[in-house]
């Protein structure tokens, strides 16, 4: 019963991509202009740029140069930087580099602050009557500091923009705090005794610098997830070679040394353990909080905790290959999407520049037309400027994606792409495979009956076709021969057939085990323990046949148990609360099917399904206008998981599984099936609630603005305040926990 691998019927893209730290964005609008530039390179497939990470994930064809994207951001007026998706970031120069530039960010507002505030506080007595305006010289001498030095980030960020040929949030702070700058010292200049405005200038240039130092703050908090996972890989590994352990660097080690792992040490690498027994610490990667054995023959994963037990394995999986860091890359993947509403925004923001800069023009004359004096006309042109930025448009999806994707991760689910986690919503049904993925997944043999010779002829025959075999029901099988001291004979011709059974020639004997459609294939008369296998069945029993091929003789059968997991019952409980509908699929006979459904509390089940048919089942709920979620963990779930709306699949089985699913779930736990459709649902929720605000901030705002009603102050307070809610608001999913850590 050896199970084959289905050939892909995807085609495949000769493709390669490279990451790019994109630095000098600041709103939607840059993001914008930075995709569509990286998208005119002769060879680009696809550009994808998130504001939050300030990375551009780019996907061409191979021959394509990093030095041309580079060549192309330049061009945008950015600057860019390829990000090696295989090597962990140093973490003290990652921290020197970040406690520095907070160090000069938090300066630079403080500086502002300082020279901003004698302009602002004799404005709080005006109320009562008292004027204590500074001359305005002195006023000059504040200002003019605060907005061509502290404020140069907005000039060079918006000459840059200007450039290359698009306008962003840049531009419209330094459109409008040079109009107040500009208009306060010609009037200084002409009229000495006039109000002058230099304040509005200094003070939203103060605002925007406070309200950009919160927002990287914040937004470095969104991606803490990844820089956990990075944390979890050792920078060294205690090699044993030739006798001596030895320390060394860990992109020295190679494919099949021995690596040594003392107590309290985390596991340098993946492999298996050769020698020691202990307790590891896996939370961190699957999200499990209690430690797990490990013994001799064990799989190990690089980057948990080994407990109090010395372990010596046997390196396998190295580098981008290891486990970790195919853990951070469908992180990283899933956080440097762009969902299908903000490509929308972002279509919007390459057009908001242009049409803002109309409308303060617009706001200007109108004032004019109305007889308002030019300084009255200017400074209301200013505050459309200001308020109009649109930084928390650009911040609004890829913030809730970041934290929602990291807080996922923390607990053991994963998701493939942006794309997983939309699918992920509007679900109706979630289609369960049974072995592995509802129950333990680890079969005994609870029963023989032989029909021809003795119990251990039985046994012997079964276990020579076994041997060697993947199949979940043919490892018991020769576990059991092995207990009882009974050596299989030699076997040749051995094939499977899928979702069936195998062949093979044992004892001189063609041989054939497997399913009842396998018997009827052959037309083997199996009537004579029919109603043997009936009572089985009726217990939930999995039964394998095992005949002579030749001579069309039943020679027995054998009955298979699994147990239901633990969570399992709880899991089907929580869907249907959540009002989906529980189903299941297995290749297994109607009576153990029932068993299991019965125990865990699901009424819909499909069962003597061949591996092929459970993509035929999903298509066929999905044409009835149902949208399935596949859960599974085996090669036979692939095109399932592949053909579902959603595929989900559990870590404990197959790379291939995992591969085909959009989501992968770090344990065996199918509580954690509720726990994934739940963070994703809150993700796109608060991604559609951060939009509304942010959309809803300016269509108020501008209106406000252009009608007199706001300030450039407190217009400015207001931009700032904005993006720095919108991230803060994303922030609030990094409390979320799975249904079972809550209780």
């Amino acid at each position: 019963m050896n199970s084959t691998v289905p050939p892909s019927t995807i085609p495949i893209l000769p493709s390669n991509g490279y990451d790019i730290q994109v630095s000098g964005m600041s709103c939607a609008a840059c993001v914008r202009h930075v995709e569509k530039a990286l998208s005119k390179v002769p060879g680009v497939l696809a550009a994808e740029v998130n504001l939050a990470t300030e990375r551009a994930s780019v996907r061409c064809f191979p021959g394509v140069s990093i030095d041309d994207l580079l060549a192309a951001i330049a061009r945008a007026g950015f600057e860019g930087a390829p990000v090696d998706a295989g090597k962990a970031p140093s973490a003290a120069d990652e921290t020197a580099d970040q406690d520095g530039q907070r160090r000069q960010d938090r300066t630079t507002v403080l500086m502002a602050f300082l020279l901003s505030l004698p302009l602002v506080v004799p404005m709080l007595w005006h109320p009562f009557g008292i004027d204590i305006m500074l001359p305005g010289w002195a006023q000059f001498a504040l200002a003019t500091p605060v907005q061509f030095w502290f404020g140069r980030r907005f000039y060079l960020g918006g000459w840059k923009s200007l450039r290359g040929g698009s306008g962003n949030m840049d531009v419209l702070v330094a459109l409008g705090t040079t109009a107040g700058w500009g208009l306060s010292t010609a009037l200084l200049l002409t009229d000495p005794a006039a109000h002058l405005y230099f304040e509005s200038s200094a003070v939203v240039i103060t605002l925007v610098l406070f309200g950009k130092w919160l927002e990287t703050r914040a937004r470095r908090q969104t991606g803490e997830a990844i820089r956990a996972l990075w944390r979890l890989r050792p920078d060294h590994a205690r090699v044993r070679r030739d006798g001596v352990d030895q320390d060394i660097p860990i992109g020295e080690v190679r494919v099949g040394d021995l690596v040594v792992v003392r107590p309290g040490e985390r596991v340098a690498v993946d492999g298996q353990v050769m020698e020691g027994t202990s307790q590891v610490d896996e939370s961190l990667l699957s999200g499990e909080s209690l430690p797990v054995a490990r013994q001799p023959g064990d799989t190990i994963t690089g980057g948990a905790i080994n407990g109090d037990g010395l372990l010596l394995v046997r390196a396998g999986a190295l580098g981008a290959a290891s486990r970790l860091a195919q853990i951070i890359r469908m992180v990283e993947t899933a956080q440097t999407g762009k969902a299908p509403i903000q490509r929308l925004v972002d279509r919007v923001s390459s057009l908001f520049v242009p049409v803002v800069v109309l409308i303060t023009l617009a706001t200007f004359a109108g004032w004019s037309l109305a007889g308002a004096p030019p300084s009255q006309a200017i400074l209301n042109a200013v505050a459309v400027l200001v308020i109009a930025c649109p930084c928390a448009l650009g911040l609004a999806t890829p913030t809730a994606l970041m934290v929602g994707t990291g807080a996922a991760a923390r607990h053991g689910i994963l998701f493939k792409d942006i794309n997983a986690l939309e699918l992920a919503n509007g679900l109706t049904d979630v289609l369960f495979d049974k072995t592995g993925t509802l129950t333990e997944g680890r079969p005994t043999v609870i029963e023989m009956v032989p029909l021809i010779g003795d119990r251990r002829t039985l046994l012997r025959l079964a276990a020579a076709l076994q041997t060697g075999s993947e199949h979940l029901l043919a490892r018991p099988v020769v576990a059991l021969a092995e207990k009882e001291g009974l050596e299989p004979p030699p076997a040749s011709g051995l094939r499977a057939v899928p979702g069936r059974g195998g062949e093979g020639t044992g004892e001189g004997c063609p041989l054939i085990m497997g399913s009842r459609r396998m018997m009827a294939d052959w037309r083997i008369d199996c009537s004579s323990l029919e109603q043997d296998a009936q009572r089985l069945e009726a217990e939930g029993r999995t039964l394998a046949w095992l005949a002579r091929r030749d001579q069309g003789q039943l020679l027995g059968l054998i009955a298979f148990g699994d147990k239901p997991k633990p969570e399992a019952a709880g899991a089907v409980a929580r869907l249907k609360a959540m009002g989906l509908r529980p189903l299941m699929v297995t290749g297994d006979n109607a009576g153990s099917a029932a068993a299991v459904a019965s125990a865990v509390g699901i009424g819909d089940i499909h069962a003597n399904v061949l591996p092929g048919d459970k993509a035929r089942i999903v298509e066929q709920l999905q044409s009835e206008g149902r949208r399935v979620a596949m859960v599974g963990d085996g090669i036979n779930d692939a095109p399932a998981l592949a053909a579902a709306r959603i595929g989900i699949a559990m870590a404990t089985g197959t790379d291939i599984a995992m591969h085909t699913a959009g989501i992968t779930v770090m344990r065996g736990d199918p509580s954690l099936v509720a726990d994934a459709l739940d963070i994703s649902a809150r993700t796109y929720a608060k991604i559609r609630q951060n939009l509304f605000w942010a959309f809803a901030y300016n269509a108020a705002g501008i209106p406000l603005a252009a009608a007199g009603a706001l300030n450039p102050v407190l217009a400015g307070a207001a931009m700032a305040f904005s993006s720095f809610c919108v991230v803060s608001s994303a922030l609030t999913l990094r409390r979320w926990r799975p249904a079972k850590t809550e209780e």
